[in-house]
């Protein structure tokens, strides 16, 4: 599958692809030229006006629509924030948590969507963790049997960041809802990539720097218009809450929407950035991305299956895979094939799992191409 009309015009979109196989959007993408271009050609205007010039707020104004569209989600339910921690923090720290509480959540999830509910012991509240019986992959079933009668919520991730497995949000966020039980989503290994329907999500996260292609510290926080009571926002300044001509008030009084978890100045340089890779991959259209992406990624675990490794991704019989191949060569170190294909010109990520097994984890996205596969499993052969 193919976006552009020649290999040149993919390279003029894409520099990173003129040096060398880019595979790891899972973690820290690299920037496409209209991104970069669009944040230069920001910071260049700061240097003959203020930063806050006139086109600022009506950029920034795009960016809530283009994020709530990319979800379902009203631009005034958006706030432009980032790292994913620190939406998943607020969400955390901003509920007001009554003694013997439970949050449910996946202890083998990224820290992120972790740590920021674990810290809620100290306040009362009980963890819990959900069992699933292969790592990453959460079933509906295994969501319902985990929900206790004092379940309040649960956090979950949108795609687990080590095997690829994506998770049914529809069917879980309904399940939820019918159980009156809030739902945090960390949606950073999916946005971008696949769809990410949030109308059943009350709280959602997600920095732009892996599948949005956008730069880092900047992304998409979201929260239902019915939880902004619920979840109050725990970092204040003047951009938040009310203050005519910049006067404190006796009073706190939160602005409408979600710019109520905007304290202060925002990110402008980041939030041109990830509106020109939002617009871009709005003009390809996500279900021609996530069929590129799939395309891809089986053509990458069939070839490599092929030369003898193992997998703790999903096969790509399994509707809810995602972009990520995660595997290895049984009888061969991890690093040092690592190391090889980062001398041929390729990037991917080296991961562990927790009992310090080494694996490499590919996840390609459209923009690549079928020829970067075979020259990822050559490398791969050879290395």
């Amino acid at each position: 599958m193919t976006f552009f009309s020649e290999e040149e015009a993919r390279r003029e979109a894409f520099p990173v692809a003129r040096g060398g196989v880019f595979v790891a959007h899972a973690g820290v993408t690299v920037l496409p030229r209209r991104c970069a271009e669009a944040m230069a050609g920001y910071i260049g205007a700061c240097c003959e006006r203020q930063q806050e010039f006139g086109e600022v707020l009506r950029v920034v104004r795009r960016a809530r629509e283009s994020a709530g569209r990319w979800i379902g989600k009203d631009a005034e339910e958006v706030a432009l924030l980032g790292p994913t921690s620190l939406g998943i923090s607020l969400f955390a720290n901003g509920i007001e948590w009554r003694e013997g509480d439970e949050v449910l959540v996946y202890g083998e999830d990224y820290p992120a969507n972790v740590y920021p509910w674990l810290d809620l012991r100290r306040r009362g509240v009980n963890i819990r963790y959900l069992e699933t019986e292969r790592l990453g992959e959460i079933t509906l079933d295994a969501v319902e049997r985990a929900l206790g009668p004092r379940t309040r919520l649960v956090a979950l991730a949108s795609c687990h960041f080590l095997t690829g497995w994506r998770l049914d949000i529809s069917a879980v966020g309904a399940l939820l809802r019918e159980r009156g039980v809030l739902f945090s989503l960390d949606a950073i290994q999916t946005l971008g990539a696949f769809p990410t329907p949030a109308g059943s999500v009350d709280f959602l996260s997600a920095d732009a720097h892996k599948w949005m292609l956008g730069p880092m510290a900047i992304g998409i926080v979201a929260v239902a218009k019915q939880c902004f009571e619920e979840c109050r926002p725990t970092l204040l300044g003047s951009w938040n809450v009310e203050a005519p001509d910049f006067l404190a008030q006796k009073e706190i009084r939160f602005v409408p929407g979600a710019q109520r978890y905007e304290p202060g100045v925002l990110n402008c340089a980041g939030i041109y950035g990830m509106l020109a890779s939002l617009d871009l991959l709005e003009e390809v259209g996500i279900e021609r991305i996530s069929a590129s992406i799939l395309e891809k990624r089986d053509f990458l675990e069939e070839g490599l299956r092929g030369l003898g490794w193992e997998f703790l991704s999903p096969g790509k019989e399994e509707v809810l895979r995602s972009g990520i191949v995660t595997a290895r060569h049984p009888s061969r170190d991890s690093r040092e094939v690592f190391a090889g294909l980062e001398k041929a010109g390729i990037t991917a990520s080296l991961r562990a799992d927790r009992v310090g097994g080494k694996w490499i984890r590919f996840s390609p996205h459209f923009y690549n191409t079928m020829e970067e596969m075979e020259r990822i499993l050559k490398a791969a052969k050879g290395s």
